[in-house]
């Protein structure tokens, strides 16, 4: 029988790598932040605004959402005294820093919706 190999302990700086990315996707992660956060990198948007072009998402969780992407200094939240209230979403400064990644998750999105969707003999390559 052999013996097993003992696996190498991961360092300290792969634990930081993971940490960081775990912290990512606690942010992000969920159906509908990065939608909603797309979104917003188009502009500033009243609440029904963002409602109608989030396909799908119900007000209760589009507030929900907001409030998560708000308390971690991602959107900012803007209130005016009309009749009735109108509330207005936007990036803040921080929030704008996710441009990069968003793009990228985009692009990568899209090569492989284009790699699913060829025939089986080119997947492979």
């Amino acid at each position: 029988m052999k013996k097993k190999e003992k696996r190498p302990e991961m360092d300290l700086n792969c634990k930081l790598r993971l940490l960081a990315v775990q912290d990512t996707v606690d942010i992000l992660g969920g159906k509908w932040k990065i939608r909603i956060l797309n979104t917003l990198r188009l502009g500033s948007r009243h609440f029904m605004d963002l409602q109608r072009q989030v396909d799908g998402i119900g007000s209760k969780m589009l507030s929900s959402e907001l409030k998560g992407l708000e308390i971690n200094g991602l959107v900012k939240r803007t209130v005016y005294d009309t009749r009735p209230v109108t509330v207005e979403y936007e990036l803040t400064p921080y929030g704008t820093t996710l441009k990069n990644l968003i793009e990228e998750m985009e692009k990568w999105g899209t090569q492989h919706r284009q790699r699913m969707f060829k025939p089986d003999q080119e997947k492979a390559v």
